[in-house]
């Protein structure tokens, strides 16, 4: 009971420290306002995501605290989680070059690695593969570059919220699948933390999440895909499975602005989520249509997995083909004046 009433309670300080980072990002003009790159048309408060970190961390030392998550979770999560959250509030107050807030990223995911134990074997079909060092290498970028393709793909009302939230309650039902019913708490209380902010970025958002909620979500995603393989091998597909919209679309559309030669770490607006939100003219649509196939798609595929019924790389293969297709149909990484196929 006290585990649960400390969820109530995140998602009531997420709520309440929105509120009040909206009245204070009004009152000193951090606004984020409309350009020819941007998927919105009003000038809107941003940041909003501090109340996310806030509301995360400081429930997540409760947590701790009554047991509910292990204290390698919390020595893992918390200093990378703030470290990483202070670099992209700093950055939407005060530009940081890119090459510094790069490295900033790097050392806050080798934290993390570190003690999370670094990279799982993966199940493979013929068996179990220990990638050695190199997979310690492949870790590191991957959660780095998650915690970039996160702030990528927040572009459009409620998107990336909606994601956290699908993610992290599809991730808890997966724990408890396998019998780890003690690590879903660490994915609700993120769950729970992000939906309080939900409430203000929901379609129209009445303020965005900014640099530092985005990054931090987006490592603490990553980091929770590591740590689930140490639970249970097979988890890691599961977690890869269910972050398949965002890796598939920011991913698709990384490698095709890389090849036009273009510079990737500049603003633009072709990612598919972002074409398909002017071309349907809604940033509800499609955030719920993001929501509609992690639930109806990715979800089922993930509990298979957990369960044991379907291999974790054939069920990624099947669940991000597809995806490739939906966002080269809708024209991932082309230039902005290249309409939708």
């Amino acid at each position: 009971m006290s585990m649960l009433a400390l969820l109530a309670a995140t998602f009531l300080a997420s709520w309440g420290m929105t509120w009040g980072v909206r009245r204070y990002a009004l009152a000193r003009s951090i606004m984020d306002i409309p350009n020819s790159r941007s998927s919105h048309q009003i000038p809107t408060p941003r940041g909003g995501g501090v109340a996310i970190v806030l509301g995360f961390l400081v429930c997540l030392a409760a947590a701790a605290l009554l047991g509910g998550v292990d204290s390698l979770s919390l020595v893992a999560l918390l200093p990378a989680g703030a470290w990483i959250a202070a670099i992209g509030f700093v950055d939407d107050h005060r530009h940081i070059p890119a090459r510094w807030r790069l490295l900033g990223h790097f050392l806050g995911a080798a934290w993390l690695l570190y003690w999370l134990g670094g990279l799982p074997a993966l199940p493979m079909p013929w068996g179990m593969l220990d990638l050695g060092v190199l997979g310690e290498l492949l870790a590191l970028v991957f959660l780095v570059w998650l915690l970039n393709l996160y702030n990528f793909m927040d572009g459009i009302d409620g998107i990336a919220s909606l994601e956290a939230i699908c993610v992290c309650m599809a991730g808890a039902l997966c724990y408890w699948l396998v019998g780890a019913a003690t690590m879903t708490w660490l994915p609700l209380i993120l769950a729970m933390a992000t939906a309080g902010f939900l409430l203000w970025n929901f379609p129209p958002a009445r303020i965005f999440m900014g640099d530092a909620g985005s990054g931090f979500l987006g490592l603490v995603l990553g980091g929770m895909a590591l740590q689930a393989g140490w639970i249970a091998p097979q988890l890691i597909w599961c977690w890869l499975i269910l972050l398949g919209v965002f890796v598939v679309d920011a991913s698709y559309t990384l490698i095709h602005r890389l090849i036009r030669g273009e510079r990737v770490y500049e603003a633009h607006r072709s990612h598919a989520y972002q074409r398909a939100s002017r071309r349907y003219g809604s940033h509800l649509r499609v955030s719920l249509a993001v929501t509609g196939i992690n639930l109806c798609w990715l979800m089922p595929l993930a509990i298979l997995v957990s369960l044991g019924w379907l291999s974790g790389l054939l069920a990624l293969i099947v669940a991000y083909a597809p995806l490739v297709l939906v966002v080269a149909r809708l024209g991932a990484g082309r230039p902005d004046d290249q309409g939708v196929s």
